[in-house]
């Protein structure tokens, strides 16, 4: 008898993707004029990855701007004006208290004092007015630059150089972006089996390019929407793994298994050498190194269809004996 390890497992298939992913698109319209990286590229965030043609959003700026120098001009004659109104308007207070102006002349002043200052803020009103135009035309301009918005790997490109995106009702896509140093095993359990697990729960599993390589995390989330799959109920449950060798990729098939319970290093024997005693015991037969075969309780613990766990009754390394084909003579375990 040796020592092993039983685990009681659900089985499930699942597919792999990255954890992280984001689709590029464009905000403003225009004809992609270049598009700086390839499928496969990996990027900073704030990398370069395209750019829309700015002509038109650059002609938009030069207008703000010349529309607004002229109306910093305008504001600064207004100011002049009415700096010169706020003079002859004192003036001629002084004029009216001694008597040489008259009421008149007095009203007259004043009112075109408060004409100039009327003036001066309607023009500062276009100004800011103008320039908040300029910010949101500026702004524009910067996004005819796609830049990338996180470090990744470009795994999709959607549009090519020339062609002409339309962002008025949804934001074209360009290209995906995704982070492949960790990626989510997303698996499919059905309802039967889904209520045995719970986040934290350890999970094992292959790939079928890589079947002698097995990967180990544990459950990260059980999403509480099922989807229902030629009338089966099938719930998501997702893995993350890490990913850093590049060994995992996008779309691989998983083969999962969710460990229920696990006996870890035991000795471990076949079940056909067990035998049930009367009061509800196991027993097996054992051969002694005197070479007598004695019948010996034992303690079973986790089995599955093939093995037992031996909590209590037998060691490592001594020989069970097994009944042989149809019962007619024994074989050594």
């Amino acid at each position: 008898m040796t020592r092993g390890t039983i685990t009681r497992s659900v089985a499930a298939l699942g597919l792999i993707e990255p954890r992280v992913f984001v689709d590029v698109g464009s905000q403003v319209s225009g004809q992609l004029r270049r598009v700086d990286v390839a499928v496969g590229d990996r990027v900073a965030k704030g990398d370069q990855l395209a750019e829309i043609d700015p002509r038109i959003y650059e002609t938009r700026v030069a207008g703000d701007e010349a529309k607004l120098r002229n109306l910093k001009a305008q504001a600064d004659q207004a100011r002049a004006e009415r700096d010169l109104a706020r003079l002859r308007h004192t003036r001629i207070r002084q004029l009216v208290a001694a008597d040489a102006a008259s009421r008149e002349d007095a009203d007259t002043s004043a009112a075109n004092l408060r004409i100039a200052e009327a003036r001066v803020a309607a023009i500062e009103a276009q100004i800011s007015e103008a320039q908040s135009t300029l910010d949101g035309d500026r702004t524009n301009l910067s996004y005819t630059r796609i830049l990338a918005p996180i470090d990744g790997t470009v795994v999709s490109q959607t549009s090519v150089v020339g062609q002409t995106l339309n962002a008025s009702q949804t934001s074209p896509i360009i290209l995906r972006l995704a982070d492949l140093a960790t990626m989510t095993v997303r698996a499919q359990v059905a309802e039967a089996d889904v209520v045995r697990l719970r986040p934290g729960q350890t999970v094992r599993f292959s790939t079928l390019g890589q079947p002698e390589r097995l990967w180990e995390s544990r459950i990260r989330q059980i999403l509480p929407t099922p989807q229902t799959i030629n009338d089966v109920v099938l719930y998501d449950v997702l893995i993350d793994i890490d990913n850093r060798d590049d060994a995992l990729m996008t779309s691989m098939t998983a083969q999962l298994s969710f460990v229920l319970e696990e006996a870890a290093d035991l000795p471990v024997l076949p079940l056909q050498a067990v035998t049930a005693t009367a009061d509800g015991g196991h027993e097996v037969r054992v051969l002694t190194p005197a070479g007598e075969v004695e019948r010996r309780s034992i303690t079973l613990g986790l089995a599955d269809r093939v093995r037992a766990a031996v909590i209590a009754g037998l060691a490592v390394g001594e020989t069970v004996i097994l009944p042989g084909p149809g019962d007619a003579g024994d074989r050594k375990a």
